[in-house]
């Protein structure tokens, strides 16, 4: 593996990267539904990361048209190599084997583009499907599940470990005390619903004040739908929120087939509608693409 020195240690060192470059790092966009609309993708538990052992000369290809395209930070394609999904199609065994060889595939990405800043985020999933309102794993199942993906993203070369979509307070607490007690660097990123509730039943307030006092790098939202985080930027609470990637789909999230619903010009005028300049990180979720990606890089750039 390329040797690769992280920076991300903690969230004053994050800071700092981002005061340099006066403007928010900006994430890349969405890998799976990318994928999905480009590609015969079969329908497995392992979804995208599927193509990280059938094609990842096709998954390589995704980081570099994000890196192309503006992207300071890139995601893994590990949003379903986690424990959990693992064993349900019989590779628990090589949960290892394919942590490692996904994440390679963005450090090939940043040789090939030979952009030495790019930042590495490990991408850390909920342990079942993301819209799940009861999970049906065990406490011990659900807690070595994080533990051991983060520990092998970590490991692995990760600047740090952004888990995605994150709706039941069980993992979060999880999540917040494993990365806390390891010196692990992490974002927490939150999905709810038109309640401004997570899926197990919390209010977003309460649980953005339970994070807070675990040291995140940031705190987000993603995959939210526009009229949902509009009802997010009226509260006190969105002053805590310092980064987000929200959902660039049609339809509703249980679509097996995702498309773009919201063209890069239209998101980025709903970027523009947040009306604050202080956000550490921002990108764009499920049905996004690269150019979606490369004109927040332009805006953000041009507004310095």
């Amino acid at each position: 593996m390329t040797l690769k020195i992280r920076i991300m240690r903690n969230r004053k060192e994050l800071l700092s990267v981002r005061k340099t470059i006066n403007r928010p790092l900006i994430l890349d966009g969405a890998i799976g539904s990318l994928l999905q609309t480009e590609n015969d993708m079969q329908e497995s538990p392992l979804w995208s990361s599927q193509f990280n052992l059938t094609n990842p000369e096709l998954v390589q290809n995704v980081h570099q048209q994000y890196i192309s395209a503006g992207a300071d930070i890139i995601t893994t394609n590990t949003f379903r190599t986690n424990p959990a999904t693992l064993s349900k199609v019989d590779l628990s065994d090589k949960v290892s084997i394919i942590v490692r060889k996904s994440v390679q595939l963005v450090f090939n990405a940043v040789d090939k583009t030979e952009k030495n800043d790019i930042i590495i985020a490990g991408s850390n999933p909920p342990a079942e499907d993301s819209y799940q309102k009861e999970r049906m794993l065990s406490p011990t199942k659900l807690e070595y599940n994080h533990k051991k993906h983060i520990e092998l993203l970590w490991e692995n070369g990760c600047d740090f470990i952004l888990n995605e979509t994150n709706s039941h307070f069980d993992e979060i607490k999880i999540i917040t005390k494993f990365c806390n007690e390891n010196n692990i660097p992490f974002v927490v990123s939150l999905f709810f619903d038109e309640d401004l509730n997570i899926l197990s039943g919390e209010s977003l307030d309460i649980v953005i004040e339970y994070i807070k006092n675990y040291s995140p790098l940031a705190i987000s939202v993603n995959c939210i739908k526009q009229n949902d985080f509009n009802k997010v930027l009226k509260h006190d609470y969105f002053s805590e929120i310092s980064a987000f990637y929200l959902n660039a789909g049609s339809g509703n999230y249980f679509d097996k087939e995702i498309s773009c619903g919201v063209s890069p010009e239209n998101y980025l005028e709903i970027i523009k509608s947040t009306k604050r300049k202080d956000f550490i990180f921002v990108g764009s979720c499920c049905g996004s693409n690269p150019e979606h990606t490369r004109l927040l890089k332009d805006y953000f750039s041009e507004k310095n």
